[in-house]
C-alpha cells in the first residue's frame, strides 16, 4: 500500500509538471511608447550668451519675411513664379532685410544653408538678408488649420540636430510658425532661434526683432 501511495503521489507530481510545462509563457510587456516630441517656447537666451550660441552655432534662424504690402495679396496667384500676383516686400521691407544680413555679417554668425519658401516675397528675404536662398516646399506657407500632415517636415527639420560650428536660416511666414510652435506671431522680419532636440522635438531659445540685431551689434565683442 505504501509503495502504490508513493506511486500515485509520483504520478500526481508529473502531471502538474507536464501542465505547466504545457502552458504558453505569460504575454511580454508591452512596448512602451517613445515620448511625444516637445516644442517648448520659453526663451532662454539674450544679449550676450544668445550672441556666443548663435556664434558656436548648432541652432536654426527662422525669419518671418520682412515688411510687405498688405494692399496686395495672394488671392489671384498662379504660380510661385509670376510675383505679380502675390503679395510682396516693400521699398522698407528690402531695407530692413538689408540690414539684418549686414548685421549678421558683422556679428559673425556662420550659415551653412538658406531655405526658404517658394513665395516671391521668402526667397527675396532670404537672398537680401544671405545672398543666396534655395526654395524648399518644406517651409511653404499655408493657413495655420492645416491638416496634420502640412507642416510635418518643417516639424522634422526644426527638429533635426545642426552641426556646431554653423546654423541653418529659413524664410519663411507666419503662418507654419505659428502651427508648429505656437504663438505669438513673429511679426514680418523677426527671427526665432530654435534649438533642435532630435526625437525630443525642439525648443524655441530666443526671439530677434529686425531692430534688435543693431543692439546685438552694438553690444558685440571680437568674433
Amino acid at each position: 500500500m505504501k509503495l502504490r501511495g508513493r506511486a500515485l503521489a509520483v504520478a500526481a507530481l508529473l502531471g502538474i509538471a507536464a501542465i505547466a510545462v504545457s502552458q504558453p509563457p505569460p504575454p511580454a510587456p508591452a512596448a512602451t511608447a517613445p515620448p511625444a516630441p516637445v516644442f517648448s517656447t520659453a526663451a532662454t537666451l539674450a544679449g550676450a550668451p544668445l550672441l556666443a550660441a548663435l556664434r558656436a552655432g548648432g541652432y536654426i534662424l527662422y525669419f518671418r519675411h520682412t515688411a510687405t504690402d498688405f494692399g496686395e495679396n495672394d488671392a489671384q496667384m498662379t504660380s510661385y513664379e509670376n510675383c505679380a500676383t502675390q503679395r510682396n516686400l516693400t521699398d522698407a521691407g528690402r531695407a530692413d532685410a538689408r540690414a539684418i544680413g549686414a548685421a549678421l555679417r558683422e556679428l559673425g554668425i556662420p550659415v551653412a544653408r538658406v531655405l526658404a519658401s517658394p513665395y516671391c516675397r521668402t526667397l527675396e528675404t532670404g537672398r537680401l538678408i544671405f545672398g543666396r536662398a534655395e526654395p524648399s516646399q518644406a517651409v511653404r506657407g499655408g493657413p495655420v488649420e492645416a491638416d496634420a500632415q502640412r507642416y510635418a517636415e518643417l516639424r522634422t527639420l526644426l527638429s533635426t540636430p545642426v552641426l556646431r560650428g554653423t546654423n541653418i536660416a529659413i524664410a519663411s511666414h507666419g503662418n507654419p510658425y505659428r502651427a508648429v510652435a505656437g504663438g505669438p506671431y513673429l511679426a514680418e522680419g523677426e527671427a526665432a532661434v530654435i534649438e533642435p532636440r532630435g526625437d525630443e522635438g525642439f525648443r524655441v531659445v530666443a526671439r530677434i526683432t529686425r531692430d534688435e540685431w543693431a543692439t546685438l551689434v552694438r553690444m558685440r565683442g571680437p568674433p
